[in-house]
């Protein structure tokens, strides 16, 4: 049974920093590409970051320079190193796992507010 477990939700600042981290099981991590997703009120879910098994990340534009996606295959481990956080950041950031028809994990929520 897979399972995708994300932590490290929570209140920050504007300017703040955050790391969501993401512990897989189930899957065959090491190869398995993983992304980041994020989902606003109101708005469509919204690729953040994805990792390949070979270590090739990609960015969307509105994070590019502020976070870093990485991943740990010792612990089944991806994560989102979250810097500079603005306001629109704020909504719940989801895993994946590019495997088969994918995997969700049922998300963390950040919110970046004064």
């Amino acid at each position: 049974q897979v399972q995708l477990v994300e932590s490290g939700g929570g209140l920050v600042q504007p300017g703040g920093s955050l790391r969501l981290s993401c512990a897989a099981s189930g899957i065959i991590f090491s190869v398995s590409s993983m992304d980041w997703y994020r989902q606003a009120p109101g708005k469509s879910r919204e690729l953040v970051a994805g990792i390949t098994g070979n270590m090739i990340t990609n960015y969307a534009d509105s994070v590019k320079g502020r976070f870093t996606i990485s991943r740990d295959n010792a612990k089944n481990t991806v994560y989102l190193q979250m810097n500079s956080l603005k306001p629109e950041d704020t909504a719940v950031y989801y895993c994946n796992a590019r495997v088969g028809m994918g995997y969700w994990g049922k998300g963390t929520l950040v919110t970046v507010s004064s």
